[in-house]
Parts: structure tokens; sequence; C-alpha cells
């Protein structure tokens, strides 16, 4: 297991609980009746259940604000920033991932004193959004100069809602973002939010980067298949199976929060 890890965690195979924002202003699903106010305490209730749960740590996240769009807005920055300054936990590590402007979790990380950002920095690919061509080079450069770079980056080479440009292999892709772009996690993603990836995924990005980089399941953990992802992923990302009914859209569930960890713990030892 990566020393960057359990540096960061303090423990093998990590959990990472997702608390998912609301829709900000300035998207579509916006709620104007809930506001801003509204929007920290739903959070709020939700961030309670994880860290109740005994999640190793949490990571803010734009989920509602559908259709994702690949530059961020001001506004939405700015609050998510707020969120996320009034409600991050001070007894574990805490992430900020937006969708999908990598920039914008970089600056809240700055702003919020978040350890990590989860993002797609690497490869070219035919989206929802579009063509997707994310520059590594300059999200680094810009971490260099605001002075973030204690902040780590967690990167999906397997992004949901996206096809690769190209025919590199998952272990070619691996290994480049690895060694090529300095990212400090790998993740793997199934296809859309809440859906597993192969476990042969996961099992060819870690043979591509041995012990260097850590490799971690990006979507899809659900408390019955953890224990065996976690033979081979180094830690994971869970957000839809801990909501009522496993929906991604609804609210932390406490009751499947301890479960899932219970298993989890199951597999650590």
């Amino acid at each position: 297991m990566s020393e960057m890890l359990r540096e960061l965690f303090g423990v093998t195979k990590p959990v990472i609980a997702m608390a998912h924002l609301p829709a900000l202003p300035g998207t579509p699903r916006y709620d104007p009746a809930l506001g801003v106010d509204g929007m920290v305490e739903r959070v709020r209730a939700d961030l309670r259940h994880l860290l109740a749960g005994g999640v190793d740590a949490v990571m803010f996240c734009n989920e509602d604000d559908r259709p994702y769009s690949l530059r961020a807005g001001l506004e939405s920055v700015s609050v998510m920033t707020r969120v996320v300054t009034e409600l991050r936990p001070s007894d574990r590590p805490f992430g900020v991932d937006f969708l999908w402007d990598p920039m914008a979790p970089m600056a809240i990380a700055k702003a919020t004193g978040a350890a990590f950002i989860r993002e797609v920095v690497t490869g070219v690919y035919e989206s929802d959004m579009g063509l997707w061509a994310p520059d590594a080079a300059e999200l680094y450069r810009y971490r260099a100069r605001i002075d973030a770079q204690s902040v780590r980056v967690l990167a999906n080479i397997t992004p949901e809602f996206a096809s690769p440009l190209g025919s590199r292999s998952v272990a070619d892709r691996a290994r480049s973002a690895a060694v090529s772009s300095l990212v400090d996690a790998i993740l793997i993603a199934g296809p859309m939010a809440g859906a597993a990836p192969e476990r042969s995924a996961i099992e060819e990005a870690k043979a591509a980067v041995g012990d260097a980089v850590p490799v971690l399941l990006n979507t899809g953990a659900r408390a019955e298949t953890i224990a065996d992802f976690l033979t081979v992923a180094d830690g994971v990302i869970v957000g839809s199976s801990l909501k009522v009914d496993g929906k991604t859209w609804n609210p932390v569930d406490p009751a499947r929060v301890r479960a899932f960890m219970d298993a989890v713990r199951g597999a650590r030892r």
C-alpha cells in the first residue's frame, strides 16, 4: 500500500465518502427556495451520518449540477467554498471534487484547507459534455502558482459518461498518468455514477503501477462487494450505495454507512 495513503488517512484501505451538494447557483437545477443556507443544512445532515458511521475521509462534490460543464462559474465556486468552509470536518481529511473543471476544486482546496481533489486530468474523451481534453500541465502549474502543492490529485483515468479516444490500454494510461502526469492516486470508475468497473480494470492498473501510486475503486462500491474489491484496490471512494435505497440523489442512510464500514473493517482484518 502507498505510504501516501497511510500518511494522509492513517489507515489501510481508506474509505472516502461523498458529501453531495444540491445544485449550485447558476445551474439548471438550483433551488432558490432552498437557497444557500438550506444547502448548507442539507449537506450538514448527510455529513453527520457519514462521520458518525466512521468513514475515513469525506469529499464534497457538486453532484447535482447537471448537465455538467467543463468550465466552472464563479458563483458556483464561491458558494461551494462557503459550504465546504462551514462544514469541513476537523478530525479527519476532506477533499473537493468539481464536475468537471479541475481548476475549481484546486482553488477551493487552497481556500478551505482540503487535502485532496478528485478530477480527470489526463487523456482525451468523447463524453456527455462533448469532446473532453483535460490539461494536466495547466492544473499543476496553477497548483504551483497558488502555493497548493500539498493538495493531492486523485485522478480518474476511466471517467464516467465518457469513452477514451485512442487505443491505449488501462495499463498504458495508468502508467503514463503516474509517471508523466505526476498524479498522486489513480481512480478506476464504472460507466456511470453508482456503477462498478470490472475488477480486471483495477487489477490491470495496479499491475502497471505497482506500489508506486495507489489505485482506488472510484464508483459502484457496495457493502456486499467491497471486500472483494479491496483485495486488489488500495482504497475506495463511495457515494450512491450509502444513500437511502442506494440512489445517488437521496439522503445518506446511516444504516447503509454502518453496514459498509463493517464490511470494510472485515476486509482490513
